[in-house]
């Protein structure tokens, strides 16, 4: 059967914000407490989409979720009104008010892990949200992004979304940031690839020493049992604790799939040989061979690759059959990662295009196109039954270009998180927005 994949891109909240609260990520802590501009990020990502829009590539977008997120700070004994509430946290714990703060959603690579329905039991596509309980800033985003996925994906015949796994570190679970889903084309079964960073319950098994290694084998093992996946069709990737520390927080800044391509570094995977073996055979079982696509240390070092996000692309299907690869500017401006892009288009692979797009203002909060983006594979009948509302075209582009301007901010220091006017500002954008999408009820006020 026929598919196209749908990148949904998250739109940037007007809270967006350098708070520096994600330890691991280098990018977010090199901008700690630097001002950020909300508008401009916004307007970076929706100009991303509608470019890729406009090339025929299936795209929407999931909406922010609400900020202050008042229910943790009422949850941890700041009481009051909403204003006496802000002006508590941000007196007590400014960092705390940060987390409450956090624009982190726009980045829904983190939202769920998805795997079409191709590959499950039931023949639904199939959510899990990522409880992302590695940081208190990330760990209440699950349950809008249930809400938000149950809202556009609601039809339970094709679809099925699940609730995020316990809250537990055994069970820490970052999304589709560590999932990848290769295949010969999008509609016939493929092969998903989970990568983890340790074992909760083999202490003898590697981990990083430096950083958290934030998913784990048993979330990975879990969202696999719940999705309804062929064991002969999964496959589970430790990944190599020394990028770990060396600031790969996920495996979406170190490798990136689409079809049957791998593109990844050297030191990708805790063990090389084995894991291209296991893809190997796996993908032999849907009729696809491995295109992998090997990046030395030697032409582009781990600390380049993170300070460019040159991996934390988006690999593309085009329709004479190529890919292209979504690419940062920041690619551009190191060298080593210019050098090796000049000559991986030029060489003959399978990517033969880049696209670029200034998204510094998600960069230097750690976020590249691949974070920005949750992809799913959906069949005529699935993307005809999912909400029509959030599917970017031109009109909606230059609708909410408007909405931004209207309502975002073009400066947001730490400072101002105290201001109960941000918060009032946030919920009536957000008012509009859920009006604009067509999505009543989408948030909980």
């Amino acid at each position: 059967m026929s598919a196209r994949e749908f990148n949904f891109d998250g739109l940037v909240g007007p809270s967006h914000n350098y708070a520096g609260l994600s330890f691991g990520n280098v990018a977010s802590f090199s901008n700690v407490k630097s001002a950020s501009n909300p508008k401009l990020a916004a307007l970076q990502g929706l100009a991303k989409m509608r470019a890729l829009a406009a090339r025929g590539f299936g795209q929407a977008l999931l909406p922010p979720q609400d900020r202050p997120n008042f229910r943790l700070l009422r949850s941890i004994g700041f009481s009051g009104t909403d204003a006496e509430v802000l002006a508590k946290a941000a007196k007590e714990s400014p960092v705390i008010l940060a987390c409450a703060y956090s624009a982190s959603p726009m980045w829904t690579a983190n939202a769920a892990t998805v795997s079409p329905s191709a590959d499950s039991a039931d023949g639904r596509t199939h959510f899990t949200a990522a409880n992302l309980n590695n940081k208190l800033h990330r760990a209440f985003e699950h349950t809008q992004s249930a809400r938000s996925l149950r809202a556009i994906f609601k039809d339970e015949k094709h679809f099925a979304v699940h609730d995020a796994l316990p809250g537990t570190p055994a069970f820490g679970d970052e999304g589709a940031a560590n999932h990848t889903r290769l295949c010969k084309d999008h509609g016939s079964s493929g092969v998903e690839m989970f990568v983890y960073g340790r074992t909760e319950f083999d202490a003898s098994a590697p981990a990083p020493k430096k950083y958290p290694a934030r998913q784990t084998l048993e979330a990975s093992q879990a969202v696999a049992r719940l999705h309804g996946l062929s064991a002969g069709r999964t496959v589970y990737i430790q990944q190599n604790p020394d990028v770990i520390d060396q600031g790969v927080f996920h495996n979406d800044v170190i490798a990136v799939g689409n079809a049957n391509a791998l593109f990844y570094h050297e030191q990708a995977f805790a063990d090389e040989a084995g894991a291209l073996d296991q893809l190997r055979r796996a993908l032999a079982g849907v009729g696809a061979d491995l295109n992998a696509i090997r990046v030395d240390t030697a032409r582009v070092p781990v600390a380049d690759a993170v300070a460019s996000y040159l991996f934390n692309s988006q690999l593309l299907s085009k329709a004479d059959g190529k890919m292209a690869l979504v690419i940062p500017q920041e690619c551009q401006e190191v060298a080593s990662v210019a050098a090796y892009l000049d000559g991986l288009v030029a060489g003959g692979s399978a990517i033969d295009e880049l696209i670029h797009f200034d998204l510094r203002q998600s960069m230097r909060n750690g976020g590249g196109p691949a974070c920005l983006r949750l992809r799913v594979a959906l069949t005529d009948a699935e993307a005809a039954a999912m909400h029509q509302g959030v599917v970017m075209t031109e009109a909606l582009y230059h609708t909410l270009v408007a909405w931004v301007e209207k309502h975002y901010r073009d400066r947001l220091a730490p400072a101002d998180l105290a201001d109960p006017q941000l918060a009032i500002e946030v919920h009536n954008a957000l008012e509009e927005l859920s009006r604009i999408l067509g999505l009543p009820g989408l948030y909980d006020f």
